[in-house]
């Protein structure tokens, strides 16, 4: 009697539908999940809102969680909660690319695609990085522009976000390496703020007393440029030490305007999560694999595909003459 129970037991488990945790749902629709390094963050949700646009043009859901400041650990954390979910795409800002990498690794085996964006993981723990610009190329904007600012000489300082964030420290070291064109221009210091105005202003008020000579601010966090303004313009040296870095235009129209800001280097932002959510889905349906010279991605049609890196293109300089153009 105990045998044919085990029999017409297995005979029913048989019958029952396989779920797999990265089979699109039966509405066909694919689950996207979105990870900025920080979700307060203007500039990440600039990005959400590309993905969001990109999502609806797929007809695909899409889940949007970070940490409230840049947190490696809750990162992670919001992975594993993916991982369970079942999701059909990662598309993640990695704070720390060693510390995600084994999250994002865990999904792969899971049958969860992943794709990488704006500070990327270890290339095997994703299929493709989607690229606002080259390091080297934000590096060496970031400081041919401080040196045209500056008349090539002076001491500079840097504010990023933070100590741990692989892109930042990647842009950094190309600045450092393209200051060798400007033998008269000297970095004194290199300060986090952890993605916070406040912290920004804070640690650029220090940096104003600790180096009476200092003639230019460069900031490699967009919370860090505003920031990094206000305590130019509260010393009483705007015009004689230059804030320059990579930000948003609605958060530092004012201060360009007024002269304190004279130099705001980004790309278009919303098209960054665009792009890496039309990658990601791209990925899943296997429109996109490796070897791939390029992809159809919507309304930005065809972008080049080189190795694993999708480049969205080149920096770009706001300045007080151009900064009304745009409103993101």
């Amino acid at each position: 009697m105990k045998r044919k129970t085990f029999i017409a037991g297995l005979a029913l488990i048989a019958t029952l539908p396989f779920v797999s945790c990265s089979k699109t749902k039966s509405d066909g629709k694919l689950t996207i999940a979105f990870l900025p390094k920080s979700k307060g963050n203007q500039y990440f949700v600039t990005c959400e809102r590309g993905a969001r646009a990109a999502a609806t043009e797929l007809n695909a859901e899409l889940k949007f969680d970070g940490p409230t400041n840049p947190d490696p650990a809750k990162q992670n954390e919001i992975v594993e909660n993916w991982i369970t979910d079942g999701v059909n795409v990662i598309v993640a800002a990695c704070e720390n690319k060693d510390s995600i990498s084994t999250a994002l690794k865990k999904a792969q085996a899971a049958g969860i695609k992943v794709i990488t964006y704006d500070a990327d993981s270890q290339p095997d723990a994703r299929s493709f990085f989607v690229n606002q610009a080259t390091a080297q190329a934000i590096g060496e904007q970031l400081m041919d522009t401080a040196a045209s600012l500056t008349g090539s000489e002076g001491e500079f300082a840097i504010i990023t976000g933070s100590l741990t964030s692989s892109n930042m420290n990647e842009w950094i070291q190309h600045i450092k390496e393209r200051q060798a064109a400007y033998p008269n221009m000297k970095l004194v210091d290199i300060k986090p703020c952890d993605d916070q105005k406040d912290k920004a202003q804070q640690e650029a008020t220090n940096l104003l007393s600790a180096y009476p000579n200092l003639k230019a601010i460069i900031a490699a966090s967009s919370l860090a440029v505003p920031g990094a303004a206000e305590a130019v313009k509260q010393a009483g040296k705007t015009g004689s030490v230059k804030v320059l870095g990579l930000g948003l235009p609605s958060e530092n129209k004012t201060y360009v305007k007024e002269g304190v800001t004279q130099a705001v280097i980004l790309w278009k932002v919303e098209d960054l999560g665009y792009l890496a959510v039309m990658a990601g889905a791209a990925v899943a349906k296997g429109e996109l694999a490796p070897g791939a010279t390029e992809f159809t991605a919507g309304k930005l049609g065809k972008m080049p595909v080189a190795g694993d890196n999708i480049v969205l293109g080149k920096p770009f300089v706001f300045t007080k003459e151009n900064i009304d153009q745009f409103d993101f």
